[in-house]
This record gives structure tokens, C-alpha cells and sequence, in this order.
């Protein structure tokens, strides 16, 4: 490469080529940088721009405790800052909380009566029914919830004579005009007029305490209960009764068992072994039953005894029975049908019960003819069947020439006990002679309709087609549909043995719920009423779920007659008309359950009485009124 010529200028200087200007330009430069000076100047720059830019950083990061503001380090105009958010809206006040349920009834919450409450909208209009009350103050205030605030004045207690008071049966006036009848009508019931009524609540007696629980009351119950010593006086050396200290003893004899119930059993058991106790014989009917010890022991063989014994000299004996928790109820042979339908017990038991079986042509044994089941069994333990003296021998001829007239075979007499079996169907009677006597009772006469109607001296004639006589065994037999199912009085036809199932169904349900809600097991139940049983379901259903107590099937005289299904189910029951009081003493049932019976009796009859009638009878209410269910608890 050739080397360039130095450039001459115009004053005769010499001007260096262009490289070596640009040489002698890079060298003035690197020794600038080089300068102390220079290295100075940057570093701080280095140091401050890093200072700045590290305490940005911080500023900004949410970890930051403190806040450093570098734009002031060098002016600057503010940019426009944006409008600030609008206020959130205020918060909505919390939801108020749910209104309290208003309890209604009559009762508080500490199980006081109350004489001030509320009526709810529940359908049934109680506030229409409760206006025909006679003697009561009233004040209603009606609200805007559809709610009536009512008022009314407490009832009085009875004096203290009503203690044991049974309307129909304690009626003095009534009374005086039988009291010379020999056929026991001062007995049965007359009621009072509605001007006597029943107008106050019947007073407990004093000391009164809760009762004992079943099984132990089988054997004692307290004193003070049912305070009366005239049977301890007439039968404690027959072994029924006795006193000690604050209790009454029951060591489970009898007037014919003194050795005790139990014996007695297993000897009509061995005399006729066909019986069979709890299999074949599961509805028993113990006529003047005294203490009701033979019902009593009766249980523990799976047979339910209804002991029945009129309210005459030894007036508490069913009294006793109830507290012992026994099924009991006064009743009387006298001059109407028992409340019980046909073919109702598979045996009939009268042990010295003071009834003259033979007057008026029979009438009396006709009628235990009548209840009787086919097939069923007729036990009598009397003097006249051991002894041998001539009016007792004479009773005994009368005794089995009537028996043999209405076709009853004398299957075994043993000692003082003699047991007779009913036939199975009418072909003994047919063969009678035309003028045989008794007579054979009208075809067309209804042998289920029992309220107030008059004994007849005629031989019921039984099923053509043998219902009543042709049950299962127990306990099969509580849920079969029976024969007589298809035989009564219903609205349905062809879907009897459906409604049969699905009330049992029903009540199953409602019962379980009961237990598990109320707590039914631990409260103890023994005496138990249906109001309105239908076809026996509920009380099926108490059986079922293992509550051990017994039911009173209560068949109003205003519906559908349903008690011999009850019957042929192994279960008990009456017949009765709500409208009057019930044949028992007061403080008998623990649990009365009333399944729509206001709801259908108010129609015919509402008084401040009917309202009355349960509340004597009861420790515990429950009302089932148009599927809604209120509970009212008497502790």
C-alpha cells in the first residue's frame, strides 16, 4: 500500500492526512476516560442510578413498610388523576330471625292448664264448636294472621264424692227406681240429662300417686290410688287382696283358685288340652272377675282376658283391675246385650260370678251363647257342680238340660270346674224339634247390634258360610284379613283386604315414628284407648313395635260397625256412643288416641260434656284431627 502524502495548506502549512487526524482524536478520548476525574463522575452516576432504581423497586412491592416519593427528585407536571371509585353500597341488614312458633292449646309449657291460648287455622273450626258452650265466658279477638285469641273460665273440680265418679252408672235417681228389680237393670246405664251433666273435672284422690308400672302392678299398686278396704274385709282370706304398709297385695287367688291363678290354668289346660292357651284361645271373657287375677296370669300365655263385673256391693273390683293394668270395664248381665259383637271370645270364663244362668228360660246363658265363638269353650267353677246338696244338685239338672237344648257338648267336668264346647256350625239345631226350646232367633236379627238393645231368649244361629269360626291361630291371625272382613258394613266391596293391609300399614309407620319422636318405651304405657279404632290397626301396631300395653278399641256407634274384625284379629274391644260418658272409672288409661273422631262427632253432638268425657279417663291425650296431629301431655 503506498503511503499518503501529506496535504499542504494555503499559507504553505502542512495539513496531516485525514487517519492520522482521526488517530490523534481517539487517543485525546481514551485518556479523558482515563482521567480520575472521569472515573469519579461515573461511579457516582453508577451508584446514584442504582439508588434510585432500587428504592423504586421497594416502593412499589406489597411487602414494603415505608414509602419513598423520587419524583420529587426532578419536576415534573402531576398527571390527571381519575375520579375516585364510588362508595360501596351500605351493607343490607342481616335477615331478621324466623317468627317463634306460637304454641296453641290448652296447656302451657310447664303441662299447666291455661285459660288464655290461641286457636290456630287448622282446619277444623274449634272456635265454632267450643261458642255452644253454656256456661263459659268467652272473649275472641281476631287477628290479622288468621289466628283467634280466646278466652275462657277454667272448669270447676267436682266435690270430692265424685272421686270414683262414672256418670251412667253413678246416677241415684235411676237407681231408686230398680232397686226392687231382681234382673240387676240398677245396675246398667242411665245416664243423666244433659241439665246434669258432667260440668266439672273429676278431683284425684288424696295422696294420689303415679302409678306403678306394669309388670310389677300386676302383683301391687299403691293405697292411696284406690283407697278402699271393702274387698280386703270380704275376700282377703280367699287369697285375692291384703294390705302392706302403703300398698295392696295381689297374691293372684280367687274365690274357686285360692291356691293361686296359676294352678287353676294349668288345670283347665289338662282337663282339655284342645284349648291350647295362646294358640287357639287368644280372646278370653272373665265374667265377675273380682281382682281380675284370672286375666291377669292370662297374659303371660298370650291370651288377652277382658274381665267384666258391675259396679254393685264390691264396687272397686274393676277399679283394682285397671290399676293393676289389667283389660277390665263394668258391665252387668241384666236386661240388654253386652257391648261386644257375636262370636267375640274364644272362651268364657265365670268363677263363682253369682249369675243365675238358667232364669227367664235361659236369657242370660243365651247371650254368653251369643259372644261365644264357634267352636269356642264355656268355663263354669261353682257349688253346684261339686256339691251335693239338693238346690245345688237341682241347679246343676237346670244347668244341663239347657245347655244340652242349645247344642252345647259337656266336654269334661273335673272337680269344681265343668267346661263346655259351643258347636261349629247350625246343623245341631236344625235337627232340634219345631217346638224345641229356646228357639232359633229371626234370620234377619243383626247379632252385631248391641247399643241398648234388649236381651232375647233365642239361639243365635251362626254363619252359613262359617265366618267367625274359621280364624287363624295368634298370632297369624293379627294381620290376616279375616272372613267377616267381607261380611260387615263398609264402603269399599271388592278392596276390603287392600284397606285392611294399608291401614295396617299406615299405622305401623305412624306408631314407629311415635317411639322414636315421644319416646313412647320409656313413658312406660299400660291401659291404652283407640277412640276411633276402624279395623284395629293402631292397636296391631303398638303389639307389632313391642309396646307393652293393651288396647281398648273403641268402635263409635256413628260409623261403620268394625269390631268383629276386631275380634277375629285376637284383639278387644266395645262398642260405645261418644256422645255419652264411657263405663269406666276415672284415672283408668294412660294414652287415649283420638284418630279424626272430633272431626266426625262434632256433627252430631259438641258440648263442653263431651269435651269432659275423655278428660276423666285419661293420664295422656293425643288428638289426631284431619291427619293434624296435636298433643296434649297430662303428667
Amino acid at each position: 500500500m503506498k503511503p499518503t502524502a501529506p496535504v499542504v495548506g494555503v499559507g504553505g502549512a502542512t495539513t496531516p492526512p485525514p487517519m492520522a487526524m482521526a488517530m490523534e482524536s481517539s487517543t485525546t478520548i481514551t485518556d479523558i476516560l482515563k482521567t480520575p476525574k472521569f472515573v469519579k463522575f461515573t461511579a457516582i452516576a453508577i451508584l446514584s442510578f442504582s439508588l434510585v432504581f432500587l428504592v423504586s423497586h421497594l416502593s412499589s412491592s406489597p411487602f414494603s413498610s415505608f414509602s419513598f416519593n423520587y419524583s420529587s427528585l426532578t419536576p415534573q407536571t402531576s398527571p390527571q388523576l381519575s375520579p375516585p371509585p364510588p362508595p360501596p353500597p351500605p351493607l343490607s341488614p342481616p335477615p331478621s330471625p324466623p317468627p317463634a312458633v306460637r304454641r296453641t292449646g290448652i296447656i302451657d309449657e310447664t303441662g299447666a292448664m291455661s285459660d288464655e291460648f290461641f286457636v290456630g287455622d287448622s282446619g277444623f273450626n274449634s272456635t265454632s264448636g267450643v261458642t255452644e258452650f253454656g256456661d263459659e265466658e268467652e272473649e275472641k279477638k281476631d287477628t290479622s294472621d288468621g289466628e283467634a285469641r280466646v278466652k275462657f273460665e277454667k272448669f270447676k273440680v267436682c266435690e270430692k264424692g265424685k272421686v270414683d265418679y262414672i256418670p251412667c252408672l253413678d246416677n241415684e235417681e235411676a237407681i231408686k227406681l230398680f232397686n226392687k228389680s231382681e234382673k240387676g237393670e240398677k245396675y246398667e246405664r242411665h245416664c243423666p240429662g244433659k241439665d246434669k251433666a258432667l260440668d266439672c273435672v273429676v278431683p284425684r284422690p288424696e295422696g294420689y300417686q303415679r302409678p306403678i308400672p306394669w309388670p310389677q302392678s300386676r302383683d301391687e299398686v299403691w293405697f292411696s290410688n284406690v283407697p278402699h278396704t271393702r274387698l280386703v274385709e270380704d275376700k282377703g282370706g280367699q287369697n285375692w287382696i291384703s294390705i302392706k304398709k302403703d300398698k295392696f297385695i295381689f297374691p293372684g287367688g280367687g274365690t274357686q283358685f285360692i291356691h293361686g291363678a296359676d294352678q287353676y290354668l294349668n288345670q283347665i289346660s289338662q282337663m282339655v288340652p284342645e284349648i291350647s292357651f295362646g294358640h287357639h284361645i287368644r280372646v278370653a271373657l272373665d265374667i265377675g272377675c273380682g281382682v281380675a287375677s284370672f286375666g291377669a296370669f292370662l297374659l303371660q300365655r298370650n291370651v288377652t282376658t277382658l274381665s267384666i263385673a258391675p259396679k254393685d256391693v264390691h264396687e272397686n273390683q274393676i277399679q283394682f283391675a285397671l290399676e293393676r293394668g289389667v283389660p277390665a270395664m263394668v258391665a252387668v248381665f241384666a236386661t240388654h246385650r253386652l257391648l261386644y259383637p257375636s262370636q267375640a271370645f274364644d272362651l268364657i270364663h265365670c268363677s263363682r260370678c253369682r249369675i243365675n244362668w238358667t232364669r227367664d228360660d235361659g236369657i242370660l246363658l243365651l247371650e254368653a251363647n251369643r259372644m261365644l265363638r264357634a267352636g269356642g269353650y264355656f268355663v263354669w267353677a261353682a257349688q253346684p257342680v261339686y256339691k251335693h246338696e239338693e238346690i245345688l244338685q237341682e241347679q246343676w239338672k237346670e244347668m244341663e238340660d239347657l245347655t244340652t237344648r242349645i247344642c252345647w257338648e259337656l266336654v269334661k267336668k273335673e272337680g269344681y270346674i265343668a267346661i263346655w264346647r259351643k258347636p261349629l256350625n247350625n246343623s245341631c239345631y236344625l235337627y232340634r224339634d219345631s217346638e224345641a226350646s229356646p228357639a232359633l232367633c229371626d234370620p234377619d236379627d243383626n247379632t252385631d247390634n248391641v247399643w241398648y238393645v234388649d236381651l232375647k231368649a233365642c239361639i243365635t244361629q251362626l254363619p252359613e258360610n262359617g265366618y267367625g269360626s274359621n280364624v287363624s291361630t295368634w298370632p297369624a291371625r293379627l294381620h290376616y284379613p279375616p272372613y267377616r272382613l267381607q261380611s260387615i258394613e263398609m264402603d269399599a266391596q271388592i278392596s276390603r283386604k287392600e284397606i285392611f293391609r294399608a291401614e295396617s300399614k299406615y299405622w305401623n309407620e305412624i306408631i314407629f315414628s311415635y317411639i322414636r319422636a315421644f319416646r313412647w318405651k320409656e313413658m312406660k304405657l299400660r291401659n291404652v284407648m283407640d277412640m276411633r279404632a276402624g279395623l284395629g290397626g293402631f292397636a296391631a301396631a303398638l303389639h307389632d313395635l313391642h309396646i307393652d300395653c293393651w288396647v281398648m278399641n273403641v268402635v263409635p256407634v256413628s260409623g261403620f260397625n268394625t269390631l268383629p274384625v276386631i275380634y277375629d284379629r285376637g284383639l278387644i274391644g266395645v262398642i260405645h256412643d261418644w256422645c255419652e260418658p264411657f263405663d269406666t272409672y276415672p284415672r283408668t288409661y294412660d294414652l287415649l288416641h283420638a284418630a279424626g273422631l272430633f272431626s266426625v262427632e262434632k256433627k252430631r253432638y259438641f258440648s263442653s260434656f263431651f269435651l269432659l268425657v275423655p278428660w276423666y279417663l285419661l293420664n295422656m291425650f293425643i288428638l289426631q284431627v284431619q291427619f293434624v296431629m296435636f298433643h296434649i301431655w297430662l303428667m
